[in-house]
């Protein structure tokens, strides 16, 4: 259930009993973090006087006090915690002292651009689809691997062991106001899908947050740990986040009325997708998946990064190479400007002269550190300390003495 004011916010804590309240927001790369609060403070963080130390969150070079404001329409109770106490939660913009978006924000990144996105007379409208993995926890609730099956695409139970942890995610996600489609086995054992409806704007991004949330969380209750890492499995296909994206005009889908549009909007996103790759696709394990989908999709599979697709009368571009692990707000972003790019310049989708993904993480990231576009959407700031980060990344990724390495030379050297 979704409110506008805050007195409808305040009449329903009083009304469900509601004890707590998580404020949410991400780091720089996606990752959700939270503080609670009890209903008593709500006025005080709807007046946006919420208070952290950023540098704890965004590092040693970030602002000292940052501020979190609530926005209001996030509002939801969690379904699967205790109904005596019960616990809601807002989804946060980090702003300064002033009100002012942080530059580290991501949320207020997309925000900003949406903006841009109305300016050329547009709404975007945005559903995505995200596969992840369920696996087993050991005797003292640590992840595993193992998932004790062999389902594949769209089997049933008893083979599908998820069955009833997919069932249950479903209906709390529709408690919490999702409108799900549809879900299913997908096709390496312990792998699931859950397609839910998409949204315009920002509400597309937070869903998305929401949803991995939700998911984990309903996960752990069986038992289970749902990931959404890339490739966690060796051999098995992977794991990733389509996103169909849409523009609307007076509440009408431009594409619909006008594919050369849409191909133009599909060749801006073809004509960056290695810039922006480090943010679509932004771990090491990444790569290892588009490896698996490339070899898997040959020999088309670069063409088939981002097409023009039609459902049930509705047209949309299908952007397919980003995964789950992806920051959902800075990659909307990116995606979205990219694609209206594509309409300023005309760029049709098979002139582009696409020469392939990066092939792993830090090509990637040199990619977007020689990118323009990458700094122009979202501000040098977020962009430099993101690509510094993840190239420290990079380096402990290339440090480590890996299981592989042990195996093939441990006993013949």
């Amino acid at each position: 259930m979704f409110m506008n004011t805050l007195e409808d916010i305040i009449n329903l804590i009083d009304e469900e009993g509601v004890e707590f309240i998580r404020l949410q927001f991400a780091d720089i790369f996606g990752n959700l973090k939270n503080v609670a609060i009890t209903p008593g403070q709500i006025e005080r963080v709807a007046a946006g006087r919420f208070s952290f130390d950023g540098y704890m969150v965004f590092g040693e070079g970030a602002a000292e006090t940052l501020y979190l404001k609530p926005d209001l329409d996030t509002f939801v109770i969690l379904p699967w915690r205790p109904k005596h106490g019960k616990v809601g939660k807002l989804i946060c913009s980090v702003c300064t002292a002033d009100g002012k978006p942080y530059e580290l924000c991501s949320r207020g990144i997309l925000l900003k651009n949406l903006e841009a996105v109305k300016e050329s007379g547009y709404d975007a409208y945005i559903d995505p689809e995200c596969e992840f993995f369920l696996f087993h926890t050991d005797e003292e609730g640590n992840a595993t691997t193992k998932t004790h099956e062999e389902a594949g695409y769209m089997d049933v139970g008893p083979v599908d062991l998820g069955e009833n942890a997919r069932r249950d995610m479903v209906l709390t996600l529709e408690e919490m106001g999702f409108d799900i489609k549809a879900s299913h086995h997908e096709k390496a054992p312990g792998q699931h899908e859950i397609d839910f409806r998409g949204d315009s704007g920002v509400k597309a991004a937070d869903d998305v947050m929401t949803f991995k949330f939700a998911v984990r969380s309903v996960a752990k209750g069986f038992g289970l740990h749902a990931t959404f890492m890339p490739s966690p499995i060796q051999d098995a296909p992977g794991s990733g986040m389509h996103l169909k994206l849409s523009l609307y005009k007076d509440g009408r889908n431009v594409f619909n009325t006008s594919e050369e549009t849409a191909r133009y909007f599909a060749g801006g996103i073809l004509q960056h997708a290695t810039e922006i790759a480090s943010f679509t696709n932004p771990l090491v394990n990444s790569y290892k998946r588009l490896d698996k989908w490339k070899v898997s999709k040959k020999p088309k599979a670069e063409r088939n990064l981002v097409v023009v697709c039609e459902e049930c009368g509705e047209r949309s571009v299908e952007v397919r190479f980003p995964d789950p692990s992806a920051n959902i707000y800075a990659a909307m972003a990116l995606l979205l400007r990219a694609g209206l790019k594509g309409i300023e310049e005309k760029i049709e989708l098979d002139d582009v002269k696409f020469h392939g993904l990066p092939g792993n993480l830090k090509d990637a990231l040199l990619k977007a550190h020689d990118s323009a576009f990458v700094k122009e959407v979202l501000g040098e700031e977020f962009t430099d300390l993101y690509i510094t980060e993840k190239l420290s990344e990079w380096d402990e990724y290339l440090n480590k003495v890996s299981d592989w390495e042990l195996e093939k030379y441990l006993l013949k050297v």
